[in-house]
């Protein structure tokens, strides 16, 4: 074998090595979240003839403890037999979980935010195969000494139309752990509060009943039309 052709195969060999350690992290921390879970979410609008459109997020999140930064993939999936018009994804963050990124979204005005939220992106996903579905990876931050929750409606792309909300849910854990590197959270449950006045603080979870109100939440004006959201009150 010629020197120019042993070279050309070593660069081959060195190109699909680099390929594969690239891939390696990028798995792992997919894998770290857990099975995708469509929690506490519900169909709003209905979609048209043919198109089932869900949204799914991770069981498990990890907040590291010194940044309070967290990782989260939200998925927006078409279930039915026919492709949807399009549709835009909104990820929205409250209380304690704040939205910072979401990959190739634009952020919503602090002015046309939902009420009761502190931030949120618009994500514009366009027509959606049917059995296909597309994930956005989101940076956010979580407060552990707040209770936190996030919401995924997905509407049509003028916004006049919620045909699918998850949210808003939270994540959380009963069993703080503030001097560990990370504290996991989970998917629907309630966050007990890292600090002495975290027993004052507001509870939400899976023990509360869910109420629609409407266009309570607010016009999303920068996204273009009203959001229909979904809140939760505790009984008693």
């Amino acid at each position: 074998m010629s020197s120019r052709r042993m070279a050309v195969v070593a660069g081959s060999l060195v190109t699909a090595s680099f390929s594969a350690v690239m891939i390696l992290p990028f798995t792992a921390a997919a894998d770290d979240q857990g099975p995708a879970s469509g929690k506490g979410g519900k169909a709003v609008d209905q979609a048209p003839a043919g198109v089932k459109l869900t949204t799914t997020l991770p069981e498990k999140i990890s907040v590291d403890n010194s940044s309070q930064k967290t990782a989260i993939t939200a998925t927006v999936k078409n279930e039915g037999t026919k492709d949807s018009a399009d549709i835009r994804l909104l990820v929205v963050g409250f209380d304690g979980l704040k939205v910072t990124n979401v990959q190739g979204c634009d952020a919503i005005a602090a002015k046309d935010l939902p009420a009761g939220s502190n931030s949120g992106f618009s994500c514009p996903v366009g027509a959606l195969g049917a059995g296909k579905s597309k994930s956005y990876p989101v940076d956010a931050t979580f407060d552990l000494g707040k209770t936190g929750k996030i919401c995924l409606p997905v509407q049509s792309a003028d916004g006049k139309k919620t045909f699918w909300q998850q949210g808003p849910v939270p994540f959380g854990t009963t069993n703080p752990s503030p001097n560990a590197p990370a504290t996991p959270l989970l998917l629907g449950t309630d966050n007990k509060p890292v600090g002495p006045s975290g027993d004052q603080l507001p509870k939400t979870g899976a023990g509360s009943d869910v109420l629609p109100l409407g266009a309570a939440g607010a016009a999303l004006i920068a996204a273009g039309a009203a959001g229909v959201w979904w809140s939760r009150r505790r009984t008693g």
